[in-house]
């Protein structure tokens, strides 16, 4: 027997709707604060490249959204990539250091004999 899932789609197709409406709205805002530059790679932009052009939250909140701009900035979408990656690398370090092993050799301990002895 097929679950009814109509009423869900409805909840899901309503919460993509609202995220890209208020995603809309706080982009034009910072499109009209902000320069037409990448705030890293410095790359300018105009409108037959704009859609490369990415609102980045500082604060990796996309629900704070000051009126004034305060907690974004325009990347490239290389540089917003880049700039998330970071945050998933630094977090993926994190958790992994609980099974890291530390390094014991040490290549170079015993050079300074090693350069006594060559002819």
């Amino acid at each position: 027997m097929a679950k009814d899932t109509s009423k869900l789609d409805k909840v899901v197709l309503e919460a993509r709707r609202n995220a890209e409406k208020r995603a809309q709205g706080y982009r034009e805002q910072a499109l009209k604060l902000f320069p037409w530059v990448c705030g890293r790679c410095a790359r300018t932009f105009d409108h037959k490249n704009l859609q490369l052009l990415e609102v980045h939250h500082k604060n990796s909140n996309h629900d704070d959204n000051p009126p004034d701009g305060s907690n974004w900035e325009l990347l490239c979408t290389y540089c917003h990539e880049h700039e998330h990656s970071k945050l998933k690398d630094a977090t993926g370090r994190i958790d992994s250091k609980k099974n890291e092993t530390i390094a014991t050799f040490s290549p170079f301990a015993n050079l300074k004999d090693m350069l006594k002895n060559k002819p």
